[in-house]
């Protein structure tokens, strides 16, 4: 494995183009999100409010909601993914100007992307059990009390654990990261990505599955653990920040689950 040279900042047009090109990505994401939800919405109309949902999915149902997570996650996530990915075009563009043959930083992306569509995948069977055992309200697309309020406790607890923390370190650190997994040419850039957006999942896991919790279609709770995730990850105090929220989500799921009790 060849070590990079030491990062230095884009030029000022190279960054506004990476910066433009992850905006368009995540506004794209959000505007079919709108649309989908709108579409959903609609028809749950007929629906009684808390009424579960159990009947089976035809392909296009479990194609759409497969879209539908992967899009999510693309939203929810390729934000916080921006310094890495900055870092990651400074790097090739170094290398560039040495002679060196550059790698779109596309396909580090695209190896990002692809981890957390393997996610989407995770999670479309997740709804699909959950929807088989009458376990999701129609309305809301959110499991009941019980449920909910485990789902809230068990991501409070991963907040606490070793495995977050150091999956968390190495997303707060991409020149560590750097230093640690680079890789030469197009497909060394695309195992790059896949491994950055494992070691995310491996952060953000459980913060998705509360999406399970307080309503799959919820684009208010997807924008706030979308808001909260790239705190956690970019801001100084972030780790700080994750701690406190564990213990917020414990005492809320405990709450949560009394109601159904």
């Amino acid at each position: 494995m060849a070590e990079p040279p030491g990062p230095e900042p884009l030029p000022r047009r190279d960054r506004a183009i990476v910066i433009a090109g992850l905006a368009a990505v995540c506004l794209l994401a959000w505007l079919y999100l709108v649309h989908s939800a709108h579409d959903m919405g609609g028809a749950d109309m007929a629906a009684m409010p808390g009424m579960v949902m159990t009947s089976a999915w035809s392909a296009r149902e479990a194609a759409l909601t497969f879209a539908m997570w992967a899009v999510m996650m693309a939203a929810m996530m390729l934000p916080s993914a921006a310094p890495m990915t900055l870092l990651f075009a400074a790097i090739n563009g170094k290398r560039a100007a040495a002679g060196t043959a550059a790698v779109p930083t596309a396909i580090f992306v695209a190896g990002y992307l692809a981890t957390w569509t393997t996610f989407a995948a995770a999670a479309t069977l997740a709804q699909w059990a959950l929807q088989r055992h009458a376990l999701l309200a129609s309305d809301t697309r959110a499991t009941g009390p019980l449920l909910g309020g485990a789902l809230l406790v068990a991501a409070g607890l991963y907040q606490l654990t070793p495995a977050k923390s150091a999956c968390l370190s190495r997303c707060r650190s991409p020149f560590a990261f750097i230093m640690s997994e680079w890789r030469d040419g197009r497909r060394g850039a695309l195992v790059m990505g896949v491994r950055h957006g494992a070691l995310c999942v491996g952060c953000c896991w459980a913060l998705m599955a509360l999406l399970f919790a307080v309503g799959v279609m919820n684009l208010l709770w997807v924008a706030a653990i979308a808001a909260f995730v790239l705190v956690e990850k970019l801001a100084p105090a972030g780790r700080a920040v994750g701690l406190g929220a564990g213990a917020v989500l414990i005492a809320w799921g405990l709450w949560v689950a009394t109601r159904g009790v």
